[in-house]
């Protein structure tokens, strides 16, 4: 007998789906979640997936993501998936997209980077989207997927 795990469609909000096994609680961190606002907050982990084998699944009531949340996001899970559902239906639906620089995002994992002492914004080129690695523009540190996990 097969089981299946049931989670309520939401009416109004957003969907993060195919999010990388592990990562969904970093993706509540970068939404501020759970907050204040009093949203209902769905969050499936290590669920099935024909694709990848597992994944992490986010639902929000009641919020569309902002452009930044949606690039950080990437950073964590580049397969990552944002539906936008309006009157239980999926109105949007696009895969979030790795830029080939992000800027003022992180921070440097260098102690040493002149990021730390004077006003400039962090600013990485992507070396590597699978996994992803990001240069940083001013010392040339890499920093990994762990790095960049632990910032957020």
């Amino acid at each position: 007998m097969e089981r299946d795990i049931r989670v309520r469609k939401i009416k109004d909000g957003t969907v993060i789906d195919h999010i990388t096994a592990g990562q969904a609680l970093n993706v509540l961190r970068i939404l501020n979640l759970p907050s204040s606002s009093g949203a209902t907050v769905t969050v499936a982990m290590n669920v099935p997936s024909r694709k990848a084998g597992v994944k992490d699944i986010v639902k929000v009531e009641g919020r569309e993501l902002r452009s930044e949340e949606v690039d950080r996001i990437a950073l964590l899970a580049p397969e990552a998936t944002i539906n936008i559902v309006r009157n239980y239906r999926v109105v949007e639906k696009k895969k979030v997209a790795i830029p080939q620089m992000v800027e003022g995002v992180l921070g440097c994992a260098n102690p040493n980077c002149i990021t730390h002492f004077e006003p400039v914004k962090p600013r990485f080129t992507v070396e590597s989207r699978k996994p992803i690695r990001l240069r940083c523009h001013y010392c040339e540190r890499i920093m990994c997927e762990a790095e960049i996990a632990k910032q957020f």
